[in-house]
């Protein structure tokens, strides 16, 4: 990455873009250019071999204007403040833009999980819990898993969160196990939101779903379960990829068949007549209408974006769109769902297991499925409408709708 790029300038710039095409004054979404709250942590944690380390940690709140800050905690080596500053104003934007009761907040651990034991890796969590509890709570902030965390990580933050407040916090976090207070439907929630917005955005093309060639970079999570919920309706997966290569079908692939056969995201096994290996490159410009980049950010930059061949982008992953490309992209005409919109059913479907703990009531998947595709095609309508209204992008509309949503509240409260 570059050392002089700044993550939260460019929410910045956005911001200011955004609130000035709504008509905003600099004095009514001033209190969004800065974070309401910022936690950095540093603690000891004893190694299995009896060292000792110190790790640092963040918990950063962007906005609480419309409720509780929400937003994941991720392992990585690379975490730094600006990092999860941009990423929790980026959090309340997307909370807005789908209407969900909640503000923005994003954590971070500097580690690399894969160089930490399961043991060792409880004991941070345990550790960091214990260190940003002051400020978490089930009304307050809710953590969820990010890169590098997972069910098993938010179930050990409820367990030690628990037991520091003297009772059980099931609500404290979302994404646990089911075990633990966790939804149905979450682990896919935002593989499905990714399908029901682009079909959604097929239909206001008059595109035909049968008649839809589909590229999927990425063949995790996210981007594998995108993969099957668009061949379940009727589209043509011509190409997927993961870190370790890429395959391209013009007849389609058999997602299912490759689903079971590569889960690691390793294709050499899998045999279809027609396959042919391409590197990850040639996915991002294969012959397709619609790309789905699922993978992670900068992947469409100045140097791809004009050879771009779908007519639609969809974002499953958070940022793979650069500035330049996106400007790029616009001008030849092609339709991007940013991804404060597009992968938002991910933490609709955390609202919903939210929803559930305070209730002490389980809804059944169905349900949950049912209440995400009219929340995310709610979303969607709204951010397109404004599209057309005010004649700029969807990525645009989206983060116009998010700001109007977060100063109207703030407003409405007398701030």
């Amino acid at each position: 990455m570059n050392q002089n790029y700044n993550p939260y300038d460019n929410f910045l710039s956005v911001l200011d873009n955004a609130a000035k095409l709504a008509d905003y004054s600099d004095e009514e979404y001033a209190f969004l250019r800065s974070c309401e709250r910022e936690l950095k942590v540093s603690f000891p944690v004893r190694m299995d071999d009896g060292s000792v380390r110190v790790i640092e940690g963040f918990r950063i709140q962007h906005s609480t204007a419309r409720g509780p800050a929400k937003g994941g905690i991720r392992f990585h080596q690379d975490v730094d403040l600006n990092e999860v500053k941009a990423l929790s104003a980026m959090m309340s934007l997307k909370c807005a833009v789908v209407n969900i009761p909640y503000g923005g907040g994003k954590g971070g651990v500097v580690i690399d999980p894969r160089e930490y034991s399961s043991a060792e890796l409880e004991r941070i969590t345990r550790k960091f819990t214990e260190m940003i509890s002051p400020i978490i709570g089930e009304r307050t902030d809710i953590p969820a898993p990010d890169v590098g965390t997972n069910a098993q990580t938010m179930n050990w933050i409820v367990d030690a969160y628990s037991a520091l407040s003297g009772r059980m916090v099931y609500g404290v976090v979302t994404g646990k196990s089911l075990e633990m207070g966790g939804s149905p439907g979450r682990h896919e929630a935002t593989s499905r939101g990714v399908a029901i917005v682009a079909l959604e955005m097929l239909k206001k093309l008059g595109k035909d779903v049968l008649q839809t060639r589909v590229a999927v970079q990425g063949f995790g999570n996210v981007g594998s379960h995108s993969a099957r919920f668009m061949h379940e309706a009727g589209a043509k997966i011509v190409a997927v990829s993961s870190v370790y290569g890429a395959i391209y079908c013009a007849d389609g692939l058999a997602i299912p068949q490759l689903m079971k056969t590569c889960s690691d995201g390793r294709f050499e096994n899998y045999k279809q007549a027609g396959v042919e290996y391409i590197d990850n490159a040639k996915l991002l410009t294969c012959d397709c209408d619609l790309l789905i980049p699922a993978a992670l950010e900068n992947q469409i930059t100045l140097d791809n974006a004009a050879a771009v061949k779908a007519i639609l982008v969809v974002e499953g992953a958070n940022g793979p769109t650069t500035k330049e490309a996106d400007e790029i992209l616009e001008k030849r005409g092609v339709y991007v769902v940013p991804d404060i919109l597009a992968n938002a059913g991910g933490v609709a479907v955390s609202y919903f297991e939210w929803v559930q703990n305070l209730q002490g009531f389980t809804w059944s998947e169905d349900e949950v499925n049912n209440k995400l595709r009219h929340l995310m095609t709610d979303a969607f309508n709204a951010v397109y409408d404004e599209s057309v209204k005010r004649n700029v992008s969807l990525r645009l509309a989206a983060y116009i709708k998010a700001v109007d949503r977060i100063v109207k509240t703030n407003k409405a409260r007398g701030r």
